[in-house]
């Protein structure tokens, strides 16, 4: 059987990814990959997934320049969710300039900004062209 077989993917041929740093273990996002993604994630060696905004595939950094470049690939126990370990390449794995997308917390009833922003977003895509 061949690996991309073993996955169970979605109606639309999706599976979710939680990516996180491999060295501090911190989760980093989420997003969707198909099965042209995690191809090119293993042929390629950093993270490709699938942007449903976009509706193509989106190399992680190649807007930002902070790529995320695979150490390990996991599947879940389910076989319907992927795990990647990955090197952030300069520490920022979010749109918002943020180390993480995961910077907000529930408190009460209000979502709190925990983290800071590491580089302004305004800078961070300063070369995007836009679309």
């Amino acid at each position: 059987m061949n690996y991309l077989d073993e996955i169970k993917w979605n109606v639309e041929g999706l599976v979710p990814v939680v990516t996180v740093d491999a060295t501090s273990k911190q989760l980093l996002m989420l997003a969707w990959m198909n099965r042209e993604a995690l191809t090119a994630t293993i042929k390629e060696g950093r993270a490709v997934y699938w942007s449903r905004s976009r509706g193509r595939l989106w190399r992680k950094g190649e807007e930002s320049t902070h790529t995320q470049t695979i150490r390990e690939i996991r599947l879940d126990c389910d076989s319907d969710a992927i795990q990647l370990l990955v090197e952030q390449s300069g520490g920022i794995a979010c749109h918002t300039g943020r180390a993480t997308c995961f910077y907000r917390r529930l408190v009460g009833s209000e979502w709190k900004e925990i983290d800071p922003v590491l580089k302004d977003p305004a800078r961070l895509y300063a070369s995007r062209q836009p679309e």
